[in-house]
């Protein structure tokens, strides 16, 4: 038998799957949108997380079938349909969410280096590209290597970042007083939390992953606890820093390197140099995290017959060689010419509903999982809060990305009916054919 992921390995997946793009790629999106209250909006988008938690943890433990979403639709729904679709527009939030990580990592790399363009081509995409086939490449190699280079990566950020943190938040103290955008803030910490669902998913990748965990239950469950309140931590600390140092049209205009400006504010250049390998170190871990799960998460749906047998081999040890290629390709192409906020914008809708329908379904079975009502209730009164307000604020804001979401969505969405429901679908044309 391999190597299984102990408590602090799988802590460290899940930290490492979910802080990488909240910070880095994630955060000048939701300033722009939430300015000085930006903290309430990871507060708020943080809290409805952990109600989603304590719903996978009561819902997992009383499956018979190891597993996350998809699963758990296609045991308490019985829809088979239903739950590969949701399992391919996760899979494609996913993929986009890495392109994301993959896109701050080559922005970070490149302000960091004297140079923009290497014989014509911007060197962002360049480097964006090199990290995500480098961690393509580690994850072929196993899952012992995952795990030793997920800790080591974890641990450097985490701790480099609560430096910035803390020291950012004491330094705006002394300069003047802290402003917390506790004033006039109006809808806009509630928009913002829309937009940073995204900061707050990996986590429950890690659901998927059981046969490489040890005794996974209680792993999971005393995992997904401290992660999240350790991600939101960071994140609170990250915002208020962040939006007392710099001004909020300074954050959008550089919302892929903002940490490192607010950082020069305050530190010496070693200081704001540690923030960029920090930046680089979050941001690949995330990369390995979310790479490494999504594969196995895309295995569980070929065995479930969700995907066509030529996305991997379901019967493969691990993490399928070829899954990891094909998804790994996808997130390069999405990195290079995708928009980091339609990225962004669809990733946050997409683990909005899925949140949701987790907290709906633990509020549905509330009776045989021995669950607190009330948790779940609250994670789906946000969740039913949060979705229209994002494809509001996408509308009157951003109308772009607004279309760019939308053709997307409908996509995905095509493609799946064609694919669920092609034996319907030939049936009506034979008929129709008949007819004729």
């Amino acid at each position: 038998m391999g190597h299984e992921f102990s408590l602090g390995e799988t802590v460290s997946m899940m930290v490492g799957g979910i802080v990488g793009g909240g910070i880095y790629a994630a955060l000048g999106v939701v300033v722009s949108v939430a300015g000085p209250a930006a903290w309430m909006a990871y507060l708020f988008a943080g809290l409805i997380a952990l109600c989603a938690g304590y719903s996978y943890i009561h819902l997992n433990k009383n499956s018979d079938d190891n597993g996350a979403s998809v699963t758990f639709i296609e045991s308490y729904w019985g829809n088979t349909t239903v739950a590969g679709m949701v399992g391919w527009t996760l899979l494609i939030g996913y993929i986009g969410t890495m392109a994301m990580y993959g896109y701050a990592f080559g922005a970070f790399s490149q302000h960091m280096l004297p140079i923009e363009r290497v014989m014509g081509v911007p060197l962002r995409p360049v480097l964006s590209t090199l990290v995500i086939l480098a961690f393509m490449a580690l994850n072929v190699l196993g899952v012992r290597e995952t795990g030793i280079a997920e800790d080591v990566l974890v641990a450097l950020k985490v701790a480099i970042i609560l430096v910035f943190g803390f020291w950012g938040v004491w330094f705006a103290a002394q300069q003047q007083s802290l402003a917390l955008g506790t004033s006039n803030i109006g809808f806009s910490p509630l928009v913002g939390a829309a937009v940073t669902f995204v900061s707050y998913e990996g986590w429950q990748l890690l659901f998927y992953d059981q046969e490489t965990i040890e005794n996974p239950d209680e792993t999971l469950r005393r995992a997904t606890y401290v992660a999240l309140p350790v991600a939101l931590l960071i994140y609170l600390l990250v915002a208020i820093a962040t939006t007392n140092l710099l001004p909020q049209q300074v954050v959008k205009q550089h919302a892929d390197v903002a940490l490192m400006i607010a950082a020069g504010k305050f530190m010496p250049p070693i200081g704001v140099t540690l923030v960029g390998l920090s930046a680089l170190f979050s941001t690949g871990s995330a990369i390995n995290a979310t790479l490494f799960s999504s594969a196995l998460y895309a295995k569980n749906m070929l065995t479930d017959g969700l995907l066509p047998d030529q996305f991997g081999d379901a019967d493969k040890s691990g993490a399928p060689t070829r899954t990891v290629l094909i998804i790994g390709v996808l997130t390069v192409l999405f990195t290079v010419y995708g928009s980091l906020e339609g990225i962004t914008s669809f990733a946050s809708l997409s683990f909005i509903v899925v949140f949701g329908a987790m907290n709906f379904l633990a509020i549905q079975e509330r009776g045989s999982l021995d669950a607190n009502p009330y948790v779940p209730a609250v994670g789906f009164a946000g969740s039913l809060l949060f979705l229209p307000l994002m494809v509001y604020y996408l509308y009157t804001q951003e109308p772009a990305v607004f279309n760019a979401v939308a053709l997307l969505s409908l996509a995905v969405i095509g493609v799946e009916l064609l694919y669920f429901e092609r034996e319907s679908i030939e049936d009506g044309l034979r008929t129709a054919k008949k007819k004729l």
